[in-house]
């Protein structure tokens, strides 16, 4: 196994020079699920550089600038960001070499919110096509939509209900995910490519080596604390009409989901309830249909269900690869109430010369793992 890591770092399409690379201080990447993904690069530099003397004034960091972050851990190339430069900062100096200069930015869905494009009309177009239609203008981002199609939706007669858009591209998307109790995100990688799923979060999977605790030679995190909240669980109701009456009964919604599968035994008990109301307009001004309700219960039972959080830290060069977001992780070593398997929720790259570490936020429904079986490597 090879060791060590090896940054790569690409602005505007092509790898960085030798004095960018040179200046570069220090890399941090944020990927949470259901945000979009934030990173920050920080260059250390004097006035006679050539990054401040050619560079900057030329207009290479400006915003809008693409920036691609590929990561090698043990042979294994891993695209950690493809965004878009947000915000330039610079901190001048008397010192030699220690002006700083702070680049921020967020992933391909920065240029999603930039333009409002209320008004625009999409005719005879189901919800996913419409979704589709307005992913398609960022192609030129190496934008591929993955979308999946709606089950718990009620389908109109094209014909007779024509959508027309409503702010931004991200801001409708987002929108349109919601009312299916759906998320959106975009992952990079390959290299160039960028995968934009509109779908259910999907918990089940390829489950990532076990973080190791209080395990002698074995341990490979630096820190892994646990929450417990039994005060979030909340029960939805759907409020169902008798047939050929007024009168309606509320209907419990229960957490339920093919694509979550359960990951504790115990779980607590919930003592907050919501009323899903039909009746209610949805993003676009229509009341939501029966079945629509049902799905959007039970995506926000799924959701108000997560009642544990881990967080934690580690070193990936002990870890031996990358801890990746938005998959399950198995954990060892905290004791039978907190042990087994969790969904990673957000991952925080932190990357300095011969440095590599990450923070993490792990959740699941509560205590005691459903197995005791775990992916050592």
């Amino acid at each position: 196994m090879l060791s060590g890591y090896h940054l790569a770092l690409y602005i505007g399409g092509q790898p960085a020079p030798r004095d960018v690379i040179d200046s570069l201080t220090s890399v941090q990447v944020t990927t949470t699920a259901g945000q979009a993904s934030g990173f920050q690069l920080a260059f250390s530099s004097s006035k006679k550089s050539r990054l401040m003397r050619e560079r900057m004034p030329s207009g290479y960091l400006d915003p809008l600038s693409r920036v691609q972050i590929v990561v090698t851990v043990s042979g294994r190339p891993n695209v950690i960001l493809d965004g878009l430069i947000a915000r330039l900062d610079e901190a001048a100096s008397s010192e030699p070499g220690a002006t700083t200069v702070n680049v921020t930015g967020e992933d391909v869905t920065l240029a999603m919110r930039l333009v409002d494009l209320s008004g625009l009309p999409y005719p005879c177009l189901t919800r996913e096509l419409r979704v589709i239609a307005a992913l398609a203008k960022y192609a030129f981002l190496g934008v591929v939509p993955l979308v999946i199609p709606s089950v718990f939706i009620e389908n109109p007669i094209p014909l007779d209900n024509w959508k027309s858009h409503a702010g931004t591209d991200l801001d409708y998307i987002q929108s349109q995910a919601n009312e299916v109790g759906y998320v959106f995100y975009v992952t990079p990688g390959p290299l160039g490519v960028n995968k934009a799923y509109w779908g259910p979060e999907i918990r089940w999977g390829e489950v990532q080596p076990a973080l190791n605790v209080n395990m002698d030679a074995h341990t490979n995190c630096e820190s892994l604390s646990f929450s417990y909240d039994g005060t979030s669980a909340k029960l939805f109701i759907a409020m169902a009409q008798i047939p050929s009456t007024t009168f309606s009964i509320p209907v419990p919604i229960p957490n339920v989901g093919i694509l979550r599968p359960v990951l504790a035994q115990r779980q607590p008990f919930p003592f907050k309830f919501e009323i899903l109301n039909r009746n209610e307009p949805d993003e676009a001004g229509a009341q939501h249909g029966p079945i629509q309700v049902l799905g959007l219960g039970l995506a926000r039972a799924a959701a108000a269900a997560d009642a544990v959080t881990a967080n934690g830290s580690l070193n990936v060069l002990r870890y031996g690869r990358i801890l990746e977001p938005r998959k399950l992780v198995d954990v060892r070593g905290a004791g039978r109430t907190y042990d087994g398997r969790y969904y990673v929720k957000s991952v925080t790259h932190n990357i300095k010369r011969g440095e590599y570490k990450q923070s993490f936020s792990l959740v699941r429904e509560g205590t005691v793992p459903t197995t005791t079986r775990v992916r050592v490597s």
